[in-house]
């Protein structure tokens, strides 16, 4: 399920100058969400396997440009949750 606020913080950071304030004051910038206290420290742990599931996939790769992560790390940050994933699911449809 997706999260409305950490969404709506994402989507707002397209905008440049928004970006830019969030760069420099990171958590003057969260205060204006009202984030769940675990989203928040996500946000600010950069913790994709928390926020991935909670966001559009665009969303959460922009943000990630936005906060200056390599999009080769962002990558292969994404892909090494999918395994854990995929073992997951096949446990549960294996019992």
């Amino acid at each position: 399920m997706t999260d409305y606020w950490l969404s709506k913080l994402f989507f707002d950071l397209q905008d440049k100058t928004a970006a830019a304030e969030y760069r420099s004051e990171r958590s003057k910038v969260l205060d204006r969400y009202p984030l769940l206290p675990e989203i928040r420290a996500a946000v600010l742990a950069n913790d994709i396997a928390v926020l991935a599931p909670r966001v559009n996939a665009y969303l959460l790769r922009y943000y990630f440009q936005v906060v200056g992560m390599p999009d080769a790390e962002f990558i292969g940050r994404v892909r090494a949750l999918k395994p854990a994933a995929q073992a997951s699911a096949t446990k549960r449809a294996n019992g």
